[in-house]
């Protein structure tokens, strides 16, 4: 992977995450802040992807190809694919959750506009 490629994922993934946090701060719609949500969720899994890859690393099989005593030093660390693989599962859990609060709320208000949500305080 050459370096231009690698860095233009990292800069990929910072403009999700403030695609995302601009969207959470500015819409007033809630599906559209769920939305917003989940692109910002994307970018931060992208990052993570990113930060767990070394150039010139594999991935880590263990097979044949590579010896056990060497293994450390020839393939990545397979902690940031683990922990992306149970970031998404809650990001999908918490963007279902957002988008049934938010189809009730505005069922009860009868808008989606979070600023007339104020009255469904506890």
């Amino acid at each position: 992977m050459s370096t231009v490629f690698y860095w233009t994922i990292a800069g990929t993934a910072a403009g999700l995450v403030l695609v995302g946090l601009w969207g959470i701060l500015t819409r007033r719609h809630i599906l559209r802040i769920a939305l917003a949500f989940t692109v910002a969720d994307t970018g931060v899994n992208l990052l993570l992807v990113w930060s767990g890859y070394l150039p010139g690393r594999t991935t880590p099989i263990i097979d044949d190809s590579i010896p056990v005593s060497g293994m450390a030093s020839a393939v990545v660390d397979p902690l940031p694919q683990a922990l992306v693989l149970t970031s998404i599962v809650i990001g999908v859990a918490v963007a279902a959750l957002f988008v049934v609060v938010g189809v009730l709320a505005s069922r009860r208000t009868g808008s989606a506009d979070v600023r007339r949500m104020k009255e469904l305080r506890w």
